[in-house]
């Protein structure tokens, strides 16, 4: 059986590669001449245009990987049809289930890697590609001096920041306001800085030029002044939740986030008690999404062997009808998921249960 692994493993890892280079020239194409006029218009040169496309490979490659695991089973399969080559096989009482063996356990490699790759590798490229665009192309910019941040740092704490400069980790004319624990539509002190800055080294906020609003149950104010100080010599603060890294990354697109990143914000915006229903989707997602490898090759295998006479373009075609169900699936599940119709787990997993059960059914 040795023999006969090595040689499925093969024909589908060939198959494999040419149908993921055929996948990207075509992604490229299309792309190219998509936005050949604004590249013509901001006068990118050639070189600029190939590191631009290089550095789309990766996001390229997390979205075909799995259209080309399923053209790949389905050209094998096929091919061993056509040839009457699975006529052998079964005649000498090997199974079907033997026979996918080596290519499960080649889509559980390809699995694996895909986890590490779309949750290392690709947004660390995304992240080039949307520096690029941002330098040359004025797209996904991010100012070095951000405008009027307003952000809920816990259920009862609202910071306002007139203006921050993430180069020096400060924001000028920040206020912090504090509401009853018990009734939210009352303020109980307001907190007026001039000057909030990053200290690096205690990894906390200092604000300078403080004025200190307390309200009482009379709605009568009382004001101190505090000249410097570290949130957590102020009592009635005690903690800020935000950091330079979460505000950058609040700006940041999902795609440009590491998956350890997206972890950290996750569990940043949660202790300030936020919602984070959709990034939490955005973060299951990338777990989820390598695992379509192994359900498209049962997908795939269903398919193949409930068709024995077909053509390469029908195999084709066959293969991107269903990668766009698959990804509408996912599209939609993600909107149920954002809106926190549904629980982010299953929202990331809900394509993946749905095809499994009916790759086993077919």
């Amino acid at each position: 059986m040795k023999i006969l692994d090595l040689y499925i493993l093969k024909q589908f890892i060939k198959n494999f590669f040419f149908g993921i280079f055929c996948f990207i020239i075509i992604f490229i194409l299309v792309d190219l001449f998509e936005n050949l006029d604004k590249f013509i218009d901001k006068n990118l040169t050639s070189g600029l245009i190939i590191q631009y496309y290089i550095y789309f490979i990766p996001e390229i490659l997390k979205l075909i990987t799995p259209v080309g695991m399923l053209l790949a089973t389905l050209f094998t399969i096929s091919r061993f049809n056509n040839y009457s080559e699975m006529t052998a096989i079964n005649s000498s009482g090997i199974s079907l289930f033997r026979i996918s063996v080596p290519l499960l356990l080649f889509g559980l490699f390809m699995t694996i890697f895909s986890i590490y790759f779309n949750g290392w590798v690709v947004p660390k490229s995304n992240s080039a590609k949307f520096n690029l665009e941002r330098q040359y192309l004025d797209k996904n910019k991010i100012a070095g001096l951000i405008q009027n941040l307003h952000i809920q740092d816990s259920e009862y704490h609202i910071i306002s920041i007139g203006s921050y400069n993430k180069s020096d980790k400060a924001g000028s004319n920040t206020s912090i306001q504090i509401f009853n624990d018990k009734n939210l539509s009352k303020l109980d002190f307001r907190f007026d800085a001039k000057i909030m800055k990053w200290d690096s080294i205690k990894n906390e906020w200092k604000l300078f030029s403080i004025s200190k609003r307390e309200f009482d149950s009379t709605s009568k104010e009382k004001f101190t002044f505090i000249d410097t100080a570290y949130v957590s010599q102020i009592p009635e603060i005690s903690k800020i939740y935000l950091s330079p890294t979460q505000i950058l990354n609040k700006l940041l697109k999902p795609d440009e986030l590491l998956l350890k990143d997206q972890e950290d914000l996750i569990t940043s915006l949660e202790e300030s008690g936020q919602n984070v229903s959709k990034i939490k989707v955005d973060y299951y997602s990338k777990i989820s999404f390598p695992f379509a490898n192994l359900v498209i090759i049962l997908f795939g295998l269903s398919i193949s062997t409930n068709n024995r006479k077909s053509g390469v373009a029908i195999q084709f075609g066959i293969s991107i009808l269903i990668a766009f169900i698959y990804l509408g699936f996912i599209k939609v599940s993600q909107t149920l998921g954002y809106n926190g119709e549904m629980n982010p787990i299953l929202t990331a997993w809900f394509a993946n249960i749905l095809f499994f059960f009916l790759a086993i059914l077919i």
